[in-house]
């Protein structure tokens, strides 16, 4: 996601940019394990009951509770010392997502909508800071886009543990419980539609990235029935393990590239 507005921008060819982009990376990847292991740390009884989360090192006991924290601590203090030899909006962005991940953690996650935008706002601060750290400006289509896909997919992800958790969904997650029937169903289907309107609009100020949005469309929908037909919702996995979306994405990479960078 850092990478994004420069690869957008036409400028992840330029000299010296990937060395550029080491610090601002190296930073946000720090920042996030430890908000992951923070989210492993306050969920580690929740997790025990799950059938895959349970496997995770806190809540099987492979990881102690307290060498975790110092973890946790030392990877936000290196994260936040890698910033600012970016710069200081840089710095600022990072300490605001590291804020936001404790919140989550901590607070937000149990409440149904909330937790949504938490996740999302994530993203987009990961968006604004490799827009910051590559001095390349956000559009604001490109920024509706992100958002609202991250909600999307979020959504996907907690229609996904509602199902395969069942009557347990609320001893793993509150707002889970919270939701009204039938909400994260039309959740997805909505912020499904949005960001394919709002991601058609941001191709029109380039005309030949208009041609990736059947595969954006397509994307969508592939990942919406792999949730409707009860397989993992995760984005990481569906990308990764799911042979079409694969190749969707591939595709989609191929073709911005080449109305970019032709």
């Amino acid at each position: 996601m850092l990478f994004f507005p420069p690869f957008l921008g036409g400028q992840l060819l330029q000299p010296g940019l990937a060395a550029k982009g080491i610090l601002p990376f190296s930073a946000f990847c720090l920042a996030s394990s430890a908000g992951y292991l923070l989210n492993d740390i306050v969920d580690r009884e929740r997790d025990a009951c799950h059938p895959l989360k349970s496997r995770r090192p806190i809540p099987s006991g492979t990881v102690s509770v307290m060498n975790a924290a110092v973890i946790t601590f030392l990877l936000i203090v290196t994260a936040l010392l890698l910033s600012l030899k970016v710069s200081l909006i840089f710095t600022a962005i990072l300490m605001g997502y590291v804020i936001l991940s404790a919140s989550y953690s901590l607070v937000f996650k149990s409440f149904p909508v909330v937790d949504l935008f938490c996740i999302a706002l994530g993203f987009v601060l990961r968006l604004m800071a490799g827009g910051e750290a590559f001095h390349v400006p956000i559009t604001p289509w490109l920024f509706l886009s992100v958002f609202l896909l991250a909600v999307f997919l979020s959504t996907g992800k907690r229609l996904c543990e509602y199902r395969l958790l069942g009557d347990d969904a609320g001893e793993h997650r509150k707002s889970l419980i919270r939701y009204p029937p039938g909400f994260l169903d039309g959740t997805i289907y909505m912020t499904g539609g949005v960001v394919l309107v709002t991601y058609s609009m941001y191709t029109l100020s380039r005309p030949k990235l208009l041609y990736s949005v059947p595969l954006c469309a397509f994307g969508l929908l592939r990942y919406i029935y792999r949730i409707q037909s009860g397989q993992s919702g995760d984005p990481t996995e569906s990308l990764l393990k799911d042979r079409v979306l694969f190749s969707v994405g591939l595709l989609w990479t191929l073709l911005v590239t080449w109305s970019i960078y032709w």
